[in-house]
This record gives structure tokens, sequence and C-alpha cells, in this order.
């Protein structure tokens, strides 16, 4: 069995920051802004981003909670785009800050259906006032006529700004947008009651997405007071209500600085795939097989827990990324350090050393213990909460 390590991270590292930083920079990133940042000098890792400090809020912040199904799908979300964005912007020359430009209010507006004539005037409003991306509600029939003949296919909109260094300045230096769709949308037919779907498959779905891109670009460039830098603008299809796995990216297009169209799409091919399931059975049958004989192990040492599950990622058809949760039911705390140490054994002996494995312990009492292998490690990270 592989040495296992045991490290106690601090919340200080954890976070990127240590004890140096670099040296103050004036702050260029958002608008008339005089103020001076810092650079923490140290990150967690080469393929993540530091961020500049003092942290600042995105301008729309808390709406991607109530318009993305999950919490799956709102990590998947942001995650994903920040991994998207480093092809644009790498992580050795750009640095992070939430999204400054597009406010509340606008996104919310954008969020909207168009209206048409007839209900522009009904609601005393402008054409300039105007600026749903979501498809026109012509009132003619059921609700669910209305619905099934145009459902709201964008739920959310992300914008996440990507700064980098001139000099003694700090300045934008790229922009990512996510567009999140809906796979399913949910409507009521009478308010208070029970929530009824149109589903759209992804095809359609990707079809109106790139329409709503083109739009938000125009948009975006047209607003003086958003920089003219390079824009990324990614496609997510969020899951349905209920779902376990996370949503996924469809696609991304990178909008050169001064372009004012999308000039082509780039496909992201990446699956999720529970384990165990029946889908993986059919199509990875060999990981699943893999998965099981781990879960097997686990099963023999420690039988107190509901069940052992998995989220297999596969990019460009490729076993990337496993996600492991493991609940338990709390006895003490060197029990738990007992079990967390076979199971990180077990990590290092069952699964190719290509994927990347993360497993979490849980109890009732929340987090346990994280355990992460790497490939390029020939130990895994092991931290046992306190």
């Amino acid at each position: 069995m592989k040495k296992i390590v045991l490290i106690a991270v601090s919340l200080l590292l954890l976070t990127g920051c240590a004890s140096r930083f670099d040296s103050n920079k004036t702050d260029e990133s958002t608008p008339n802004s005089n103020n001076k940042v810092i650079i923490p000098e140290y990150k967690i890792s080469g393929d993540n981003y530091q961020s500049v400090l003092p942290f600042l809020p995105s301008k729309s912040r808390g709406l991607v909670v109530n318009n993305l199904n999950s919490r799956t799908d709102l990590e998947a979300f942001e995650e994903g785009l920040m991994e998207v964005s480093k092809e644009a912007f790498p992580t050795d020359r750009y640095y992070f800050r939430e999204g400054q430009f597009l406010e509340t209010d606008t996104i919310k507006s954008w969020l909207a259906r168009k209206y048409n004539a007839a209900q522009l005037t009904a609601k005393g409003l402008k054409e300039k006032e105007n600026l749903g991306l979501n498809p026109i509600d012509d009132e003619v029939g059921t609700v669910t006529e209305r619905n099934e003949k145009a459902p709201e296919y964008l739920a959310h909109i992300l914008e996440q700004d990507y700064l980098i260094k001139s000099e003694d300045k700090v300045k934008p230096g790229g922009i990512s947008i996510g567009l999140a769709l809906n796979s399913v949308f949910y409507y009521k037919e009478v308010v208070g009651g029970d929530n009824r779907s149109v589903i759209t498959e992804r095809e359609k779905l990707l079809a109106e997405g790139k329409k709503i891109a083109d739009e938000v670009i125009r948009r975006i460039r047209s607003d003086k007071d958003i920089p003219n830098v390079p824009i990324t603008i990614a496609l997510f299809e969020q899951q349905s209500i209920g779902s376990v796995l996370p949503g996924t990216f469809l696609a991304y297009a990178n909008v050169n600085k001064g372009d004012h169209t999308i000039s082509g799409w780039k496909d992201i091919d990446k699956k999720n795939v529970l384990l165990p399931s029946t889908e993986a059975d059919k199509n990875y049958h060999g990981d699943q097989e893999t998965f099981l004989n781990f879960k097997d192990a686990v099963e023999k040492y420690f039988p107190n827990f509901s069940g052992v599950i998995g989220l297999a990622t596969y990019k460009n058809k490729v076993y990337d990324n496993l996600k492991i949760n493991i609940p338990i039911q709390f006895y003490g705390k060197t029990e738990v350090i007992s079990f967390t140490q076979f199971v990180a054994g077990e990590v290092m002996r069952t699964f190719p050393k290509s994927v990347k494995v993360e497993v979490e312990i849980t109890s009732t009492n929340g987090s346990e213990a994280l355990i992460i292998r790497t490939p390029d490690k020939d130990a895994p990270f092991v931290y046992i909460y306190n």
C-alpha cells in the first residue's frame, strides 16, 4: 500500500493566500476606479486562478442560486465556466474576479420574455425596454399550449472577469459569459399548482442558445461602460429538478477584442455518469466493475453507511475524473481516521492512475474527511476535519 499523507491545511492556504503579497496595483478593472488591489503571491496550484484583494462580490450576486435547479448545477456552472475560460485567459497571466459589469437589474431584464407590440402598450413600456431574451408568450391558447410552443430557454447569465497586470496597473483582460439553458422548462398552469414541464432536445437547445449568445455579445459590445476586451461565451445545459447528475457545458466561442459577432463555435465533449447505474453498466462496463470492486471493499470494512455513490466524468470520451461520496454512521474520531486511511489505500490500489479521484466521507455531523488522488502524485492528499 502506498504511503498515506495526512496534511492539515489552514484556511489561509486553502484560499490561496500567504503572508507575502505582490505590491499594490491600481485597480482599473471597473469604471472610474482608483482603488488599490493586492495580488496574493501564492495560489493553490498552477491550474487555478489567483484572485485579487479586496474581494468584490458579483454585481448580480445571489441570482444564480435562485435561477438554477440544484446546487450541483450551480457548482458545475460556475466552475465549468472558469475551466472553459482557461483557453483564452491562461492562469499564468490572468487574475480572477467575479463579474462587475452586468448588474442584477440588467440580467433580470435579459432573462425575461420578450414582449410583442400589444404587450408593450398594455404594460406602458417602450421598445428600448423590451430586453427579454426568452421567447414571446403570445397569450393565445391554454397555459400548456403556450409553454409547449414557446418554453423559456434561458435560465441564467453568469459573468466572470479576468484581469491582467500591466506595469503598476491591474486592468480588464477578458470577460467570460455563461448562459445556463433549460433542458427542462417548468411552469404552473395555475398559481400555486403543481409543476408542469417542457423538455427541449439538445439540438434545439443549442440552436436557441447560440441565437441568444449572438444578442448578448451585441449588447455587451454596444455598452460603453464595458471594456472592449476578448469575450468567451459558453452554453450550459442544466439538468432537471431532482437530478443527481450536474449539468454540462455544450459549446463555447471566443470573441476577439473589437469583434461584435461570434465567428464560430467549439463543441465541448463532456459527459457525467452516475456509478453504479444502468447507463454505466451498458456504456462504461469496465469502469463500473472497478467502482463496484471499490464499493465492495468499503462495505466489507465498514458496513454502517447507506451506500457509496460515484460521479464519473468523461472528457472527449476519456475517463477523466471520479467523485465519490461515502456516508457513514459516526461513532468516534479514531474510527473515522482508521476508515479514512483504509479508503485512501483502496483509492490508490483500485482506480487507474490517469483518473483524478476525490472522495468525501460524510456523516450526519457533516464532512468528516476528504481524500484527493491526482494523476501526478504517488500518494493521496488526505484531510480529516476537526
